[in-house]
């Protein structure tokens, strides 16, 4: 008979965004008449900028000639892409990172999954407390984070770094040893963002222990302030130890074209081998690449017109992000992030639980949001809400909201 991976056994529950998406359903199937507005689900509203709309338009065109065909491209990515976001996202900013260390993807989400394909199942794993919640379940998929313990909320093998107020949401530096270390900053869920001085800690740990660290900065287009580093490879040793994840979705509202890519520098080794040999093996094993006609509509991003399009939308979905968090605070609610990042933290009031007033909200507001317990054990008595919305909706959610507490 056929074994199956019985670590998906262990998995409690559904999805974290599949769950919300079924009580949504379920209330709208209950009450027809009324108008849920979704602060929920990070999922973009602004339509593609024209410089990628042109651009994709010219290769379709090209793809219905016989000079401009392409059929399986490089799994890597095109070469036009890679040196764009070489010189776009890295040399603009002084970092050093090469086309043949960038493997263009399908997803962020993606890859911060499969890169696990590239370690052992033995190895140690933190993550930040609350966190995305695809960190955790792809590493309990492969059985690295040993069995579920429904009464703490936790798996037993991970390593829990608390990102509390007290701290300010960033994780610091353990006395453990880990092998494998998550980090998002811009943080989703939290909105916080790391420093270049608790970035550094990072890097000297990692370094110092053998250890990787997985980077992701898909949110790093929303970083306002000029003190926030906007990758990790702006902190020196970081070549060394760090795997760098970014996205378009987000950035260039690519949520539904998929387009996104992983940095391996070529010094990072460990086990005797380069870590961008093993990715590279990965890619080509199980993906086939990015479309041709995505991904020129990715490299759009890069022309001046392109650049100052998308900003334009990170600009309005800033704007939002300030409605919700100025709103909701002045109506004695107690906010973080939406600063740097498109997320916004809330302490649900006189400690009730996430998921409790995840039901009040859309109850009594009919305002959707994300219960914080969904995203690990100290995300409980907190709410993530999402500035991805459409502008008037956005303010008409607070209002709702705020009305909750007159």
């Amino acid at each position: 008979m056929v074994k199956i991976n019985d670590n998906f056994l262990k998995l409690p529950g559904s999805y974290l965004f599949s769950e919300v998406a079924r009580r949504i359903a379920a209330y709208n199937a209950a009450h027809p008449e009324a108008e849920i507005i979704k602060l929920s689900i990070g999922d973009v509203t602004r339509p593609l900028v024209p410089a990628v709309t042109q651009a994709m338009h010219a290769a379709v065109d090209e793809m219905g000639t016989a000079e401009g065909f392409h059929g399986y491209g490089p799994e890597q990515g095109y070469e036009f892409l890679r040196q764009a976001i070489a010189q776009g996202d890295y040399a603009s900013r002084g970092v050093d990172i090469q086309p043949n260390e960038i493997f263009v993807s399908d997803g962020a989400k993606s890859d911060c999954g499969n890169i696990g394909d590239i370690f052992g199942t033995d190895n140690i794993v933190a993550i930040c407390d609350p966190v995305y919640p695809v960190y955790v379940d792809t590493n309990a998929m492969a059985g690295r984070a040993g069995e579920y313990q429904e009464e703490l909320g936790r798996w037993s093998r991970l390593i829990y770094m608390p990102c509390v107020e007290a701290n300010g949401f960033a994780p610091e530096p353990i006395r453990e040893r880990a092998d494998i270390i998550y980090i998002c900053s811009p943080n989703n869920p939290t909105g916080a963002v790391m420093s270049r001085e608790k970035l550094k800690a990072w890097v000297d740990y990692a370094n110092a222990n053998g250890s990787v660290i997985l980077f992701d900065s898909a949110y790093e287009a929303f970083v306002a302030s000029e003190d926030v580093p906007h990758t990790i490879f702006e902190i020196e040793g970081a070549r060394t130890c760090a795997i760098e994840f970014r996205s378009f979705s987000k950035t260039a509202g690519f949520t539904g074209n998929r387009c996104a890519y992983t940095v391996v520098p070529m010094e990072l080794e460990r086990g005797g081998a380069k870590l961008n040999t093993l990715w590279n093996r990965r890619q080509c094993t199980k993906f086939n690449g990015v479309p041709y006609v995505v991904q020129r509509g990715a490299a759009a991003v890069y022309t001046p017109e392109g650049r100052a399009q998308i900003m334009a939308n990170i600009g309005y979905y800033r704007e939002n992000a300030r409605i919700i968090r100025e709103g909701l605070s002045a109506a004695g609610l107690t906010c973080f992030g939406g600063v740097d990042a498109p997320y916004i933290w809330l302490k649900t009031p006189d400690g009730v639980g996430s998921w409790d007033f995840f039901d009040q909200v859309l109850n009594r507001a009919n305002v959707a949001t994300t219960p914080g317990a969904g995203f690990g054990p100290s995300g409980e008595s907190y709410i993530r809400l999402t500035a991805f919305g459409e502008a008037q909706a956005t303010r008409t959610a607070v209002e709702r909201v705020r009305n909750m507490f007159r």
